[in-house]
């Protein structure tokens, strides 16, 4: 069954709106490598591009989609950096928009303490992304997809969520199909009740939902309270959804469909070098799947597979694999591991 149906013969595969932001990193590279330690003891970081939307737009372009962004980045270098690594990459960049009043990139420093213990600190006062406006979304942009990807962190503020707001209306009207990644962040948003609000609000128009349990219990606060997988999928699905994907970290995910049916992953075992990053590599594995048509467990297992690759790298954007490098891994995995080592 295909739980997409979307529109085949347009000019984009996919456009992301929503978060941009630097990574600073602890080194890791043949001249520098910095070993697990606390933030505070690290003296050397490489720079990468960051922000879930746009590595999620990194990673299905990796794999052959033709991919474009809509979002607001700051009138500066590092604007200019994200702007020129989209470009070298083919994803298009047209409707990429400056931050009019000195409004910078969100920074985040990534510690990393043990393979099993890393976390970020994130600078964002006054972040460009969600300085994205409603005269930013042009509807014969979304018209020209097949999907739009929805960030939740877009409707964390104004003027930002609107603008995420009006993408949705114009990509429903368009008959685009609508993702929504729910990505929560605790920054910026001002109280659960609002989370509930903006998230449900998108969540009710979307075709697919991709979220972990904690942030379909955000979205669902105000609605349900406290329910399962199973009852968040049958809600959902009385809505609009066609596909939910639930996932619950290290025990793995599963993907509940349309028509009743349950689908469920574990996670590739690697030695990692840090806990973030892989769910990036998840979404645009599994999209790329979707997109291409393939049955729901081998969507499953194509964004474990590249889940796991991601937790092994040390950043989240550069070292997004293609096609050829997930399957190999898979193999790879198989052969030291058993053919089951990640279905349930």
């Amino acid at each position: 069954m295909d739980y997409f149906e979307s529109q085949g013969d347009r000019e984009l595969d996919l456009i992301c709106l929503g978060r941009v932001a630097i990574d600073f990193n602890p080194a890791w590279s043949d001249a520098v490598k910095e070993d697990f330690k606390p933030l505070k003891k690290v003296h050397y970081f490489e720079k990468f591009v960051g922000g879930s939307p746009a590595n999620i737009a990194v990673g299905v372009n990796r794999h052959g989609l033709r991919t474009g962004f809509i979002g607001t980045v700051s009138e500066d270098a590092f604007g200019d950096f994200v702007v020129e690594y989209f470009d070298e990459r083919g994803i298009d960049t047209s409707h990429i928009t400056r931050a009019k009043h000195g409004e910078r990139l969100g920074l985040t420093f990534t510690e990393m303490k043990s393979p099993v213990e890393s976390s970020i600190l994130m600078y964002r006062n006054k972040a460009a992304d969600l300085q994205l406006e409603t005269a930013d979304i042009d509807e014969a942009y979304i018209r020209s997809s097949r999907a739009i990807l929805i960030s939740g962190t877009a409707l964390s503020e104004s003027p930002s969520r609107e603008a995420a707001l009006k993408a949705v209306m114009l990509a429903r009207k368009n008959d685009t199909r609508i993702i929504f990644d729910i990505d929560y962040r605790n920054y910026n948003w001002k109280s659960e009740d609002e989370i509930s609000v903006y998230y449900s609000a998108v969540a009710k128009e979307a075709d697919v939902i991709m979220g972990s349990r904690e942030e379909f219990d955000l979205t669902e606060r105000l609605i349900c309270p406290g329910m399962t997988d199973e009852e968040s999928a049958r809600y959902w699905q009385s809505c609009r959804a066609k596909l939910l994907v639930i996932k619950h970290g290290m025990k793995g995910s599963s993907a509940y469909t349309c028509d009743g049916q349950k689908y469920s992953i574990k996670p590739f075992p690697v030695s990692a070098r840090k806990g973030f990053g892989g769910g990036d590599g998840y979404a645009a594995a599994f999209l790329y799947g979707l997109f291409c048509g393939w049955d729901i467990m081998d969507c499953l297992e194509f964004g474990s597979a590249e889940a796991s690759m991601m937790v092994r790298s040390n950043n989240c954007s550069d070292d997004l694999p293609g096609v050829e490098e997930v399957r190999a891994f898979i193999e790879e995995e198989k052969k030291q591991f058993g053919e089951m080592v990640a279905r349930i």
